[in-house]
């Protein structure tokens, strides 16, 4: 594989794998960070497996099966005909038909998307549920949009990308800047082109097909892992300190459920900065938020405001002491610097709801610190999964109750924590949680592989 043999040290096999995936993907740091931060794991896990190695599974999951790009042309509400990039990167169906988010914002780019797709594909092999993984988006800005030029812009959007997706074939859901009002225009105009109602995309409203829970999945996964990590230790989240990044869905319904497991969420932030509350974020203030977040699509500094407590104007809340700390927001929010602030603060704990949320040193600093640590592929699974429950209620033609799925997502959540543990337990009982999701994810998908022959 790429020069790679038992003589080389782990470190050098991860530095020549590197060498070459830079080479052949110039300028794309993003995908680099994701499948280096797989690659530390797997790596040397081929060279005690070699059938992977000889197969060239991983250096083959490094190139998506294929990638879309289209134009996306629609007409503002000015009359003015505006131009965006649409991307749809169908990363790997081994296990399952491609699935994954679209993200609408002014950063995506190939790299993002393809970052995004390969973490996506070793996420839903964790999730034990048949689905492959694909990511994809535009550059297109919703904020700031009015409501019938987001229309005017999804309409087009699958115009084009519904050639390329089907219940069995690549199932898209929402991301950052998709959400339930993007949904609902992209799912009406494949329904109107292909004169079909099929379960295409998730995260649909619930009088057209979506599912119970959907909304809430990824905030309640990323604490059910957390507490799941506690128990294993013989700890409970009851009674610690959260700090909580975000204030979309996430973020919200990651603040909700510690609130009922008995923590104390103390922050929240959007792009512009972050709010403290020592006292706590309660019920009737996460309503509040709720409410200013979905309906007024307003800031988070208005909470501090209306509450009387302290807003930090473009700072992240990583140097709020706490117990526990929950990225929500987006990708690459903690640094190495904000990661030692975390640890000489007390934290002993970080659950991923984002997507790649620590930069790699910053990872590094949790590992040595020991403290507890789960990956945003392990963390934030539980999204995608409520998804693929979506996909399966649609084939049936039937709705499950949201008490029936909530079992199933902790179902999974704890599954996705017992196979990190198996996999990622060290000599001195200490759980690496990164290295048992990767190579969980990693050997599911590769024995598919295996299985197809050379393809």
């Amino acid at each position: 594989m790429v020069g790679i043999t038992s003589k080389l040290s782990q470190s050098e096999i991860v530095e020549e794998f590197m060498g070459w995936l830079e080479q052949r993907n110039p300028g794309e740091t993003e995908f680099h960070q994701a499948v280096y931060e797989v690659g530390i794991n797997v790596l040397p896990f081929l060279l005690e497996n070699p059938e992977y190695m000889e197969a060239e599974i991983f250096r083959r999951l490094t190139e998506p099966d294929r990638i879309i790009i289209f134009r996306v042309a629609w007409q503002d509400d000015a009359g003015n005909i505006q131009v965006n990039r649409g991307y749809r990167v169908q990363h790997n169906n081994a296990i399952g038909p491609y699935k994954g988010g679209l993200r609408f914002h002014p950063s995506v780019n190939l790299s993002i998307l393809k970052f995004l797709a390969f973490e996506q594909t070793f996420k839903n092999s964790l999730t034990g549920l048949p689905m492959g993984g694909g990511k994809g988006g535009s550059d297109f800005d919703p904020k700031g949009k009015s409501d019938a030029e987001v229309m005017r812009f999804c309409q087009s959007f699958m115009s084009e990308l519904y050639r390329h997706i089907g219940p069995h074939t690549d199932v898209p859901a929402g991301d950052i800047g998709v959400g339930a009002r993007e949904i609902s225009y992209l799912f009406g105009q494949y329904k109107r082109i292909a004169n079909q109602f099929t379960g295409v995309l998730t995260g649909k409203g619930l009088a057209f097909g979506g599912s119970e829970m959907r909304v809430e999945a990824t905030g309640y996964g990323c604490v059910y892992m957390m507490k799941d990590m506690l128990k294993h230790r013989g700890d409970s989240i009851g009674g610690k300190t959260a700090i909580v990044s975000g204030s979309g869905n996430v973020a919200q319904y990651t603040v909700e459920k510690l609130i009922e497991l008995g923590a104390k969420p103390v922050t929240m932030s959007d792009s512009s900065g972050f709010i403290f509350d020592p006292a706590g974020i309660d019920e009737e203030k996460l309503a509040w938020i709720k409410e200013l977040k979905q309906q007024r699509r307003g800031r988070i500094s208005e909470y501090a405001t209306a509450f009387g407590v302290e807003y930090h104007e473009g700072k992240r809340p990583w140097g709020v002491p706490c117990q526990l700390a929950f990225p929500c927001a987006t990708q690459n929010e903690i640094s190495r610097e904000d990661a030692q602030t975390l640890l000489n603060n007390g934290c002993m704990g970080v659950s991923e709801g984002a997507n790649m949320p620590s930069e790699q040193a910053a990872i590094d600093r949790f590992q040595d610190a020991k403290i507890l640590f789960s990956p945003s592929k392990a963390a934030n699974a539980g999204g995608v999964a409520v998804s693929g429950l979506e996909m399966a209620q649609n084939s049936m033609r039937l709705s499950w109750s949201r008490d029936e799925l909530n079992r199933h997502l902790r179902e999974i959540m704890l599954d996705i924590h017992n196979r990190c543990a198996v996999y990622g337990t060290e000599s001195d009982h200490y759980v690496n949680y990164l290295k048992g999701a990767n190579i969980a994810g990693f050997i599911k998908v590769a024995d598919a592989m295996l299985a197809y022959g050379v393809m």
